[in-house]
């Protein structure tokens, strides 16, 4: 009899971790997709610590918690965008992300020539019906970083460098000058063009003249370029002398930079669309022919918490003010 208890309680120990071993086969069950995500970058790279790199980080992410296959191809020129797109629609991928509005013309080709295909594009507008678009109203948080640097200037001169001109960086730059303005009428704004979303070097070239001339805040939107400003910015502050700032873009860039040289950052939540737009092509809901644009209203931009670290309780109040009042359309924030 006490054998038979003792074998009774070994078969029940081991049905015991039986089933608790298929209760945690079934928690696992879809961890692994058959859902493959790829990404063509702009010339900035993907590790511009900017737009490209908060796209993929986004993938990666979705790869961790949904199992999915992820990849990106890096365009070194705009030669490469097509072939870039077309290898990941060759490969049978179930969703392609062009990032940056420079991909636009490549996609509306690629999405015509394969009308089946899944893709979805940051920054641009593509009139197809595979195509999901979704744009930013980047004016609208450049309007409140430029609050910001108005109302923290020593100089009274600020200055914002853009990549290449295009209608998403004009963007950038009327709301950054409108932002100043609208606080300090009498701050003095220079606007000026990298020509390259790639050159870190250009970048910290023009940072040294435009800090040379009297401006102590920069506002770069220009991907790696942008960097360049930063490495300057750091530079100076390490030598002593009068203190200079950089605000940052697209990604909270205190992150990578320090709060020792970002004064704020205009955060454009690319990550969070390409989680959204990727996240419909896993449950098999993608939207062709969608265009989705991303403001103040819907979360898509604005300043990181970060921002508490160099930015007064004052002047933060002042932008929440003013984030409201165009939320309610109270103020209207120029886009060109």
């Amino acid at each position: 009899m006490k054998k038979a208890f003792k074998l009774s309680l070994v078969m029940l120990l081991a049905m015991t971790v039986i089933l608790a071993g298929c209760g945690k086969n079934d928690n696992n069950s879809g961890a692994k997709s058959d859902v493959k995500v790829g990404m063509v970058t702009d010339v900035g790279g993907v590790n511009d610590k900017s737009f490209n790199q908060s796209a993929w980080e986004a993938l990666e992410a979705l790869k961790k918690e949904a199992g999915i296959e992820v990849k990106y191809l890096q365009s070194k020129s705009n030669a490469d965008y097509q072939p870039n797109l077309n290898q990941f629609i060759k490969d049978g991928y179930n969703l392609t992300w062009a990032i940056g509005f420079d991909l636009g013309d490549a996609l509306g080709k690629v999405a015509e020539q394969n009308p089946d295909a899944n893709l979805a594009i940051i920054d641009s507008v593509v009139d197809k019906a595979n195509v999901q678009s979704v744009t930013f109203s980047e004016n609208e948080g450049s309007f409140l970083v430029g609050v910001v640097a108005g109302l923290t200037t020593k100089t009274n001169k600020v200055a914002f460098i853009g990549g290449m001109e295009s209608p998403v960086i004009k963007r950038f730059e009327v709301g950054f000058t409108a932002g100043v303005k609208a606080v300090n009428p009498d701050a003095k704004v220079t606007n000026t063009y990298a020509g390259a979303y790639d050159k870190p070097d250009i970048g910290k070239s023009m940072a040294t003249t435009l800090y040379d001339a009297g401006n102590d805040i920069i506002f770069p939107a220009a991907g790696a370029t942008g960097n360049g400003v930063f490495n300057e910015a750091t530079s100076r502050n390490k030598a002593g002398g009068e203190k200079v700032w950089v605000i940052g873009v697209d990604k909270d860039q205190s992150l990578e930079f320090g709060d020792e040289v970002t004064l704020t950052s205009m955060v454009k939540r690319v990550d969070e669309a390409v989680k959204m737009v990727s996240q419909q092509v896993i449950d098999g809901k993608f939207e062709g022919g969608k265009v989705t644009v991303l403001g103040l209203k819907e979360n898509g931009v604005g300043l990181p918490e970060t921002s508490k670290a160099n930015v007064s309780a004052e002047i933060l109040a002042k932008v929440e003010d003013f984030k409201k009042q165009i939320i309610d359309g109270t103020v209207t924030v120029p886009a060109e």
